[in-house]
């Protein structure tokens, strides 16, 4: 009870007013959970609130933490270049994460990358949810198991669902695919040829409901 008390999750720290620029604003004063006492900066998601597609990762990693921004890191390189292969440019999507700050293990002067825990991940569900309201994808994109749990429940296995048209009200369609880190923590090269060609089918289903949906319109 004491634990909860301290930290009482985000809906604490939302703002009445909830577009992109207040909800990033009030997120940098976020207390919701334990993550922001070690961690640089809070890192809110990027992009436009007319963005047709929104990306979601897990968490932000290290020099995501100390850049402020997501995506920006090794994983991030990986991000951009399967985005490049399916023709969906970055400046038009909207790119955020699950977790709003940096969970890791100091090692030596290294922090190394710790998988948030259920509930960090429940603490910040709510910037998550306000931000999905503020843009309205058509499609959303969740990138790895703790972005696909976070909107369906800890069951949820991306390697049984992923590239599938899953059913939800936070956009038209939902699809769920391996976090382009999957690809660096790949053993081989060939494995991780493998594991990049499997990002980019997936993300060429987004690609293609958002060039048939403009094709409608």
């Amino acid at each position: 009870m004491a634990a909860a008390r301290k930290f009482p999750g985000a809906d604490a720290f939302l703002p009445q007013r909830r577009t992109l620029p207040s909800l990033r604003e009030a997120a940098e004063t976020c207390r919701g959970c334990e993550l922001y006492i070690h961690a640089t900066k809070t890192v809110f998601g990027e992009g436009t609130s007319q963005a047709r597609v929104v990306f979601v990762g897990e968490q932000p990693g290290d020099q995501e933490d100390r850049a402020g921004r997501p995506f920006v890191g090794p994983a991030g390189g990986i991000f951009d270049r399967a985005l490049a292969e399916v023709g969906i440019s970055r400046s038009d999507s909207y790119v955020t994460n699950a977790v709003k700050h940096f969970s890791f293990e100091p090692r030596g002067k290294a922090r190394l990358h710790k998988r948030p825990r259920p509930g960090e991940v429940r603490a910040c569900a709510p910037w998550l949810k306000a931000e999905l309201a503020a843009v309205r994808p058509d499609v959303l994109v969740l990138l790895g198991a703790t972005a696909a749990q976070s909107i369906f429940g800890p069951r949820f296995l991306v390697s049984r669902e992923r590239g599938k048209p899953l059913a939800s009200p936070l956009a038209p369609l939902v699809i769920a695919t391996i976090h382009p880190s999957a690809v660096l923590r790949s053993p081989d090269e060939a494995s991780r040829q493998e594991a990049f060609a499997s990002l980019v089918e997936d993300l060429k289903i987004v690609a293609t409901h958002l060039r048939t949906n403009a094709a409608v319109e």
